[in-house]
């Protein structure tokens, strides 16, 4: 559901550029001495950010981007992060565009961990090119991964599932994880967004890969 305009979106943005990049290409290839870490995460479609802010609070160590395209969702991420509970921002970005310019922002083998969280699962036959799973977006994934690089998928969307352990097959990739209910167990080291925890309470299932390159 594609949220409401915001009207003080675009300002709060303009005002926070150091936090939320349109076009961050300065910082190609530079990421982790940004972020200080040696472990760097992507999120992408992040939403309103309650699992990028969530992980960057449990795993300090690590860095964290998040990509979000939508700029009332992106602003209300980043209102997050710099007003609300999670307001140590050393370890973490966000970027304001579409992902598909991911190698404009990132080198090639930059990114450690990309997550593809509750994407849009664009469910008509000839929208499925947009999804982030697709063919569309694989090639360039595996191109901005690192040696031990991981892709790491949650959704309640079975047929969006099921359809990308397809993609990520054709595509050359491996599983190391895989769960048709994810949640059915404890996962503390994974935090739980306000948006996951919906489906949760509904009693959906949660479908999770994690998928790697072949050595």
């Amino acid at each position: 559901m594609r949220m409401r305009k915001k009207k003080w979106a675009e300002p709060f943005l303009e005002a926070h550029q150091d936090y939320i990049f349109r076009t961050p290409t300065q910082w190609k290839g530079s990421w982790h001495s940004l972020l200080h870490c040696t472990t760097l995460h992507v999120e992408l479609g992040c939403g309103k950010g309650d699992y990028l802010n969530s992980m960057a609070f449990l795993y300090p160590e690590h860095g964290w981007v998040g990509v979000e395209k939508d700029v009332s969702a992106a602003a209300v991420a980043a209102r997050k992060a710099i007003e609300g509970e999670w307001t140590d921002t050393h370890n973490k970005r966000m970027i304001c565009n579409d992902a598909i310019h991911l190698e404009d922002w990132f080198e090639a083998g930059e990114i450690d961990v990309l997550h593809l969280n509750f994407s849009d699962p664009w469910p008509k036959t000839h929208t499925h090119k947009r999804r982030l799973s697709s063919a569309t977006f694989l090639p360039m994934y595996k191109r901005l991964l690192s040696a031990n690089g991981q892709i790491r998928m949650k959704t309640d969307n079975a047929k969006l599932f099921s359809d990308s352990v397809l993609y990520f097959q054709e595509a050359g990739f491996r599983f190391i994880e895989f769960s048709v209910d994810y949640r059915s167990t404890p996962h503390p080291e994974d935090a739980i967004s306000e948006y996951e925890q919906r489906f949760m309470d509904l009693g959906q299932p949660i479908y999770q890969l994690v998928a790697i390159l072949p050595k």
